[in-house]
Protein backbone atom coordinates (compact mmCIF):
# COMPACT_ATOMS: atom_id res chain seq x y z
CA UNK A 1 0.00 0.00 0.00
CA UNK A 2 1.04 3.58 -0.70
CA UNK A 3 -0.31 6.57 1.18
CA UNK A 4 -0.08 10.11 -0.19
CA UNK A 5 -0.48 13.40 1.63
CA UNK A 6 -0.65 16.69 -0.26
CA UNK A 7 0.12 20.12 1.13
CA UNK A 8 0.80 23.64 -0.05
CA UNK A 9 -2.58 24.70 -1.37
CA UNK A 10 -4.14 28.04 -0.55
CA UNK A 11 -5.47 31.33 -1.85
CA UNK A 12 -3.39 33.37 -4.28
CA UNK A 13 -4.01 36.27 -6.61
CA UNK A 14 -3.90 35.83 -10.36
CA UNK A 15 -0.34 35.92 -11.59
CA UNK A 16 0.98 34.52 -8.34
CA UNK A 17 2.71 31.24 -7.53
CA UNK A 18 2.23 28.24 -5.27
CA UNK A 19 4.18 25.04 -4.73
CA UNK A 20 2.33 21.88 -3.90
CA UNK A 21 4.00 18.92 -2.21
CA UNK A 22 2.93 15.29 -2.01
CA UNK A 23 4.69 12.98 0.41
CA UNK A 24 4.45 9.24 -0.11
CA UNK A 25 4.72 6.57 2.57
CA UNK A 26 4.25 2.82 2.76
CA UNK A 27 5.53 0.67 -0.10
CA UNK A 28 7.45 3.53 -1.69
CA UNK A 29 9.98 1.18 -3.30
CA UNK A 30 7.26 0.06 -5.72
CA UNK A 31 6.34 3.57 -6.94
CA UNK A 32 7.02 4.32 -10.59
CA UNK A 33 5.19 7.28 -12.13
CA UNK A 34 3.79 10.06 -9.98
CA UNK A 35 1.58 12.91 -11.05
CA UNK A 36 -1.01 15.55 -10.35
CA UNK A 37 -4.62 15.96 -11.41
CA UNK A 38 -7.21 18.57 -10.49
CA UNK A 39 -10.96 18.88 -10.20
CA UNK A 40 -12.80 22.17 -10.39
CA UNK A 41 -16.35 22.56 -9.03
CA UNK A 42 -18.87 20.96 -11.37
CA UNK A 43 -16.17 19.55 -13.65
CA UNK A 44 -14.53 16.19 -14.14
CA UNK A 45 -11.08 15.49 -12.77
CA UNK A 46 -8.42 16.36 -15.31
CA UNK A 47 -4.82 15.29 -15.53
CA UNK A 48 -2.23 18.06 -15.06
CA UNK A 49 1.29 16.61 -15.06
CA UNK A 50 3.30 13.45 -14.51
CA UNK A 51 6.87 12.46 -13.83
CA UNK A 52 8.35 9.00 -14.36
CA UNK A 53 10.85 7.22 -12.17
CA UNK A 54 13.49 8.40 -14.61
CA UNK A 55 12.29 12.01 -14.20
CA UNK A 56 10.75 12.30 -17.63
CA UNK A 57 7.87 14.77 -17.49
CA UNK A 58 4.69 15.51 -19.38
CA UNK A 59 2.13 18.30 -19.00
CA UNK A 60 -1.40 19.12 -20.02
CA UNK A 61 -1.50 21.86 -22.64
CA UNK A 62 -3.39 24.12 -20.24
CA UNK A 63 -0.44 24.29 -17.81
CA UNK A 64 2.55 23.81 -20.09
CA UNK A 65 5.12 26.56 -19.57
CA UNK A 66 3.58 27.63 -16.25
CA UNK A 67 3.73 24.50 -14.07
CA UNK A 68 6.77 22.35 -13.28
CA UNK A 69 6.63 18.89 -11.75
CA UNK A 70 9.62 17.44 -9.93
CA UNK A 71 10.36 14.65 -7.48
CA UNK A 72 12.82 13.97 -4.70
CA UNK A 73 13.16 10.22 -4.47
CA UNK A 74 15.19 10.44 -1.26
CA UNK A 75 12.21 12.15 0.38
CA UNK A 76 9.58 10.16 -1.55
CA UNK A 77 8.00 13.48 -2.46
CA UNK A 78 6.66 14.97 -5.66
CA UNK A 79 6.23 18.70 -6.16
CA UNK A 80 4.18 20.91 -8.45
CA UNK A 81 5.51 24.44 -8.88
CA UNK A 82 2.71 26.59 -10.25
CA UNK A 83 3.53 30.01 -11.68
CA UNK A 84 1.46 32.63 -13.49
CA UNK A 85 -1.67 31.24 -11.90
CA UNK A 86 -5.05 32.02 -13.43
CA UNK A 87 -8.56 31.90 -11.95
CA UNK A 88 -9.20 28.87 -14.21
CA UNK A 89 -6.55 27.00 -12.20
CA UNK A 90 -8.86 27.04 -9.18
CA UNK A 91 -9.49 23.42 -8.19
CA UNK A 92 -8.75 20.69 -5.72
CA UNK A 93 -5.37 19.24 -6.69
CA UNK A 94 -4.72 15.54 -6.18
CA UNK A 95 -1.45 13.68 -6.46
CA UNK A 96 -1.24 10.06 -7.52
CA UNK A 97 1.36 7.34 -7.51
CA UNK A 98 1.46 4.27 -9.71
CA UNK A 99 2.81 1.11 -8.08
CA UNK A 100 2.65 -2.54 -9.05
CA UNK A 101 -0.29 -2.01 -11.39
CA UNK A 102 -2.29 0.13 -8.96
CA UNK A 103 -2.83 3.86 -8.60
CA UNK A 104 -3.12 5.51 -5.21
CA UNK A 105 -4.52 9.01 -4.69
CA UNK A 106 -4.03 11.63 -2.04
CA UNK A 107 -6.87 13.42 -0.28
CA UNK A 108 -6.42 16.63 -2.27
CA UNK A 109 -5.46 20.20 -1.51
CA UNK A 110 -7.50 23.26 -2.46
CA UNK A 111 -6.00 25.92 -4.73
CA UNK A 112 -8.00 29.12 -5.20
CA UNK A 113 -6.86 31.84 -7.57
CA UNK A 114 -8.61 35.18 -7.24
CA UNK A 115 -8.90 37.64 -10.11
Amino acid sequence: QVQLVESGGGLVQAGGSLRLSCAASGSIFSISTMGWSRQAPGKQREWVALITSGSNTNYADSVKGRFTISRDNAKSTVYLQMNSLKPDDTAVYYCHADHSGFRSWGQGTQVTVSS
